[in-house]
């Protein structure tokens, strides 16, 4: 017995012996490497996130890690350090890439040390952010002329202005992803990127608020309001025609100008039908009186909203600084448009007045009541989340998608015929690919070669500097939609703001606001209510094109800008100085 516990003695010693001492026998755990945590952000030279980009890490030449920014160019990503990199002889570094702007390589400094993780390994962190320059290679210049491409298309009525963005969009999409896949310089836009440029707010609002029109136009209502027009301006052409554009300015400021065209489209070609009148001598008008009108509040227009966001201006801010312009804008536009139409405006046939104002009270009746109260209510709700949207943090489109779902659900109309007959397809699909080929446009640096411009030409002068973003903006707006351009020029103002002497009271903000809200007139495709307009028309059966468009709205366009730039030196520039 006492020999088995001698035996049993010994062994528990030598197992305790392995266990406790090194030997051959049992191999020792490798020490944890040491962790890197690199972070940081990719942007332009006016702030705005570069996706795609390409991180590369190196320790002493060699590379250790790839990385991709995110959304808003941000990266996050651990990287396991190999041994004997923390003496001081190790280099980090790290090289940035990304297709249309200069690569870089910059050190990888301020290496902070916080210590050890539960694994044993030792963090390490470094937050690094790098600002990319463009470069102006083949994919600047492919995006360019794309761009010019499609503009002359649409001018020259040589496609279809939906087919002619579609073919923009695909042929940017196709060169990246075939000439780019072997030459980085002929890569221009990503997919991903193309997505991101669609602003899906956008096409929701649209949508959502044609659908809401289409329920509504089941009421009779808007027929109902062309009588009540009519019944207002007795007879008198000139003066409906007048009373429709200062609604329609109205209404504009405190909704989009967006929506109002699609409230008030319909009631205008009842209204022409009825008088035997070519609609385009009330649509136009109207259209350009909304984007007057919506120029002077925060609400109006977008590139309003991307302002008062930007700079934090308030609604009153706008209403001050802009309403008054916007009033003589607007009287200013209608005496135009009603000598410019003069012609269309007294071919109208109205004979017995007294008659056919009853005609119409008998013929344009409400024809669904308890449908107009249901479209009424929703329609209430929906403006009512759009004057509040920015203390909700929501988009506008949010408001019109849950109007015209709860309008759908109580009203009992059938969806499907509300999208096949309601929806303008052309026109979403238009501002889909438009969105790409001027998200192309910006990515790879035109946009921001115009911008630099206009800061490089001011060179300190506040006169200079109001008259280049004022009139700049404004025939950029008639060229490219003013939503992108507006936000590529905010960080550009707001550096001109703080450096130029006299321009803290914020008096380049409403250059840039009426800029960019009344350039958009000159063209059909300047503002998203002029591409929803000249879309609805033509359906109607009254084609507008590139060109008749522009010849409509240059003149009162130009006139206008001088407005604005007279009321910008002689009333707003004293004002502020004298502030």
């Amino acid at each position: 017995m006492k020999k088995l516990q001698n035996i049993a003695a010994g062994l528990s010693f030598l197992l305790l012996a392995a266990l406790i001492m090194p030997g051959p026998a049992r191999a020792q755990n490798p020490a944890p490497a040491d962790i890197l945590v690199v972070a940081g952000s990719i942007t332009n030279i006016h702030g705005k996130g570069m996706n795609d980009a390409t991180v590369r890490i190196f320790i002493n030449q060699e590379e250790i890690n790839v990385i991709h920014t995110g959304k808003e160019g941000r990266f996050y990503e651990q990287t396991a350090l190999p041994q004997g990199v923390k003496d001081g002889d190790s280099t980090l570094t790290m090289r940035v890439e990304r297709a249309g702007y200069i690569n870089q390589t910059v050190p990888v400094d301020k290496i902070l040390d916080y210590g050890y993780d539960k694994n044993g390994s030792r963090i390490y962190a470094s937050q690094t952010n790098i600002i990319m320059d463009n470069d102006i290679n083949a994919a600047f210049w492919i995006a360019t002329g794309v761009l010019i491409l499609i503009y002359i298309l649409i001018a020259a009525e040589l496609l279809h202005r939906t087919l002619a963005a579609f073919l923009g969009g695909a042929l940017l999409l196709a060169i990246s992803y075939t000439i780019g896949s072997f030459n980085p310089d002929y890569f221009i836009v990503s997919f991903e990127a193309a997505m991101s440029a669609i602003d899906l707010n956008v096409v929701f609002l649209l949508m959502a608020m044609m659908m809401i029109v289409g329920v509504t136009k089941k009421t009779g209502l808007f027929q109902w309001m062309a009588y009540k027009a009519f019944h207002i301006a007795r007879g008198n052409i000139f003066i409906l025609a007048a009373v429709l554009m200062f609604i329609t300015a109205f209404v504009s400021a405190f909704l989009d100008n967006v929506t109002t065209m699609l409230l008030i489209i319909p009631v205008t070609l009842e209204i022409s039908r009825t008088l035997k009148l070519n609609p385009i001598a009330l649509l136009m008008p109207e259209v350009f009186a909304s984007n007057v009108g919506g120029t002077a509040t925060l609400i109006g227009d977008p590139p309003n909203i991307l302002i008062g966001s930007y700079a934090h201006l308030s609604f009153m801010d706008f209403a001050q600084n802009l309403t008054l312009v916007c009033v003589i804008c607007l009287a200013a536009t209608i005496l135009y448009m009603l000598w410019l139409f003069r012609k269309d405006l007294r071919a109208a046939k109205v004979e017995d007045i007294g008659r056919t104002v009853a005609a119409l009270r008998q013929e344009y009746r409400i024809t669904n009541s308890k449908l107009l109260a249901q479209c009424l209510l929703l329609l209430a709700l929906t403006v009512f989340l759009f004057m509040i949207h920015g203390l909700l943090h929501m988009e506008p489109s949010v408001a019109a998608l849950l109007g015209a779902s709860l309008l759908l659900v109580i009203s009992r109309v059938d969806i499907v015929e509300i999208l096949e007959k309601e929806i303008e397809w052309p026109t979403l699909v238009f501002f889909i690919f438009l969105f790409v080929v001027i998200g192309a446009a910006e990515d790879t640096g035109l946009i921001q070669v115009v911008a630099e411009w206009v800061r490089d030409m001011s060179q300190g002068d506040l006169i200079l500097a109001m008259m280049l973003i004022l009139w700049v903006s404004g025939v950029a707006s008639a060229l490219i939609d003013n939503i992108p351009f507006t936000a590529t020029m905010l960080p550009v103002v707001a550096f001109l703001t703080e450096s130029i002497p006299g321009a803290g009271g914020g008096i380049l903000w409403w250059c840039l606001a009426l800029g960019a809200c009344l350039g958009g007139n000159a063209t059909m495709i300047g503002a998203s209510a002029n591409v929803v307009t000249v879309g609805m028309a033509d359906k109607a059966g009254y084609s507008i094109t590139f060109m008749k468009y522009m010849k409509v709205a240059a003149l009162p366009t130009a006139i206008t800008l001088i407005i604005s730039s007279l009321w910008l030196l002689y009333v707003d520039l004293p004002h502020t100085l004298g502030n």
